[in-house]
């Protein structure tokens, strides 16, 4: 009887070849802030406040209102191939973050602590590239050390602030950018060339592009300079980070240059 039960026992191979249970590959979750503030759906729920205060800042400020130079070139683009609805600039936005999100087929749904999330880190990047502009003017000798702010102008600004984040990132990241880094791509350049000279040349175009009249600025070496590093982390924000975490630094920052000027 015994003899006979050991010898049934061992001839059970299967049981001698299992795969142990510790060998398993463990599965990274997906559901990260991470990841989920990359999401174009996720950035368009976190800019979509900025695009409002911008545009309600338009009517309701009329003719005084600031304008977003690269807004105003968007606009006319629009107008000169025969589209001149007013509101179609900001539902194209939506309309192209939402198709970016089906193309990805990523989940449809926004979680409020990335929301909260984004905030924070926008708010810090934003801290950060100010100090960096505070030193370079420290460095060179250009400190401005004016305090009095107009209530009614800080208003204007900061509309105009806020279009900055989205229609300046729209246009040199969200458009340019992809599109340099396709071309060179097009054109046999590897991967990480594509993507290093499209950063560099949309940054020295975003620089460029301040100093355009009738909106830009006379021509300064030194904001020249601090601009293309800007417009630099702002690629890689974009590139790295997402659509709403590159606008949100990007709206935040000049908040606070606005507010300390």
């Amino acid at each position: 009887m015994y003899p006979q039960q050991k010898h049934r026992m061992s001839n059970t191979p299967e049981l001698q070849t299992a795969t142990p249970i510790q060998d398993a590959p463990i599965v990274r979750p997906v559901d990260d802030y991470w990841s989920l503030s990359r999401q174009p759906l996720t950035s368009l729920a976190f800019t979509a406040p900025l695009l409002l205060i911008y545009e309600a800042g338009l009517l309701c400020l009329g003719r005084d209102a600031v304008r977003n130079g690269a807004e105003a070139w968007l606009r006319t683009v629009l107008e000169t191939i025969g589209f001149t609805a007013y509101f179609l600039l900001p539902i194209l936005i939506v309309g192209i973050l939402l198709a970016w999100q089906h193309l990805l087929r990523q989940p449809w749904r926004v979680s409020r602590n990335v929301l909260y999330g984004m905030g924070v880190e926008c708010l810090l990047l934003s801290i950060g590239l100010w100090l960096f502009w505070k030193i370079e003017q420290f460095t060179l000798g250009t400190i401005a050390a004016t305090l009095n702010v107009n209530f009614s102008g800080t208003l204007g600004r900061i509309s105009c602030y806020s279009g900055a984040g989205i229609y300046e990132e729209l246009l040199f990241r969200l458009i340019l950018l992809n599109f340099v880094i396709g071309l060179l791509a097009w054109l046999h350049a590897s991967p990480r060339a594509s993507v290093s000279g499209g950063i560099v040349l949309t940054s020295l175009l975003f620089s460029a592009a301040h100093y355009i009249p009738p909106f830009g600025d006379p021509f300064d070496p030194t904001t020249f300079v601090f601009r293309f590093a800007a417009g630099t982390l702002f690629a890689l924000l974009f590139r790295y980070r997402g659509f709403g975490i590159a606008a949100g630094t990007h709206a935040f920052y000049d908040v606070l240059v606005g507010l300390s000027a």
